[in-house]
């Protein structure tokens, strides 16, 4: 009897820490202190009213610069687990500033998916960025829409509106889930609330970054709407000769639905292009799961993988850090943006106080955060 009674207190104190972990991790606050280029932070629920108050009604900052131009949207964590693409939309937040035209950026597009890891995959719960300041947390995030959010999943997920029969957990994967509807799950409402903001602001270009396992054959790349096919183009030849790093070009394959390269380019004016950087923590073929990994990107079994030619991008025992990644990302977006303004210029983006790859790579990401705790209170917002 005693031995049932200590099995069950300690069953007991198991489930309590981690209860106590998961809700750490899903309350976690993330901070940014809004940059000089920002005049207003809304909610994605101002677009779309069931999304109000909802875990996905995420911050939406608004930067305006003093002359008209045109308007870029750029989405960051529409997969959390891919960080760099929330770190490269946080330093736009909190460094851009702009002259003409308007950038309008949300770092956690699905924040439901930041709250929760991947079931299996030993996912750390957050990672810390260095800093000067002490260094700054973030949480970690899944692929999919936290399950406590969005659930059961269906037996089969078929894609609104094309019917396309699509792996079931992907019916809460925000990248598979565009252009949305109205009344369908949380992860289609959030798309379809994304969609609202392009039409209303008239957005001219929604750029969406993300990683890859270096096991994916789309990686190092933009993959492109054919709206924005030569624009894309043009921006590959320049960051391959004057960024420091070689970026590919791929088209938008119209059979595969639910992508934002897709769905947003067919179903508003915008041009739609996605950003895939080169991230090991994501690969099958991995050691350790953990922040070294997340932060350094080095593992002797993705190199391992890469002398066999089971890869599709290039790793050495330098390993694919976080300050690479997230610097592809900020350059891209600097390239496309100075093309578009060339070629538009009435719709011109013009940006700056942004480093570009060279900068990143030398200083490290947490040398572009700003500290919350000397920041104005009404300057600082919580992801």
């Amino acid at each position: 009897m005693m031995r049932k009674v200590l099995i069950a207190a300690l069953g007991a104190a198991l489930a309590v820490t981690a209860g106590l972990s998961f809700y750490r991790s899903r309350h976690l606050a993330e901070p940014v202190v809004a940059g000089p280029g920002v005049t207003r932070v809304v909610k994605l629920g101002d677009y779309f009213g069931p999304i109000r108050g909802t875990v996905n009604d995420a911050n939406v900052y608004i930067l305006e610069g003093r002359e008209s131009g045109g308007t870029v949207l750029l989405l960051g964590g529409t997969h959390p687990e891919e960080p760099a693409g929330r770190l490269a939309a946080w330093i736009f937040a909190e460094a851009a500033a702009i002259a003409r035209g308007r950038l309008i950026i949300i770092p956690t597009a699905n924040r439901s998916a930041s709250t929760a890891t991947r079931l299996g995959g030993a996912y750390p719960p957050d990672f810390t960025v260095p800093t000067a300041w002490g260094g700054q947390t973030f949480r970690m995030g899944d692929r999919w829409s936290n399950p406590l959010d969005q659930w059961p999943d269906p037996e089969v997920y078929l894609h609104y509106p094309t019917r396309q029969e699509l792996a079931y957990v992907d019916v809460r994967n925000l990248n598979r889930a565009f252009p949305g509807r109205p009344n369908g799950t949380l992860t289609e409402r959030t798309c379809y609330a994304i969609i609202e903001l392009i039409r209303r602001e008239k957005v001219d270009i929604a750029i969406d970054f993300h990683e890859a396992e270096l096991q994916y054959p789309v990686i190092s790349t933009i993959v492109a709407h054919e709206k924005g096919a030569d624009l894309a183009a043009a921006a590959s030849m320049f960051i391959s000769s004057v960024e420091g790093f070689a970026i590919g070009v791929e088209n938008s394959p119209k059979a595969l639905r639910g992508l934002s390269h897709r769905e947003i380019g067919d179903a508003t004016d915008a041009i739609s292009l996605l950003l895939e950087a080169p991230e090991p923590f994501l690969d099958a073929t991995r050691g350790r799961t953990d922040r070294a990994l997340l932060l350094t990107g080095k593992d002797e079994f993705v190199v391992r993988a890469g002398r066999r030619g089971l890869l599709f991008e290039k790793i050495d025992e330098a390993g694919w850090p976080i300050d690479v990644r997230v610097g592809r990302h900020t350059s891209t977006v600097l390239q496309i943006l100075e093309i578009w303004s060339g070629d538009h210029p009435d719709r011109a983006v013009e940006v700056s106080g942004v480093p570009r790859y060279t900068e990143v790579v030398e200083k490290g990401v947490g040398a572009f955060l700003k500290d919350p705790k000397t920041a104005p209170a009404e300057k600082v917002f919580f992801e």
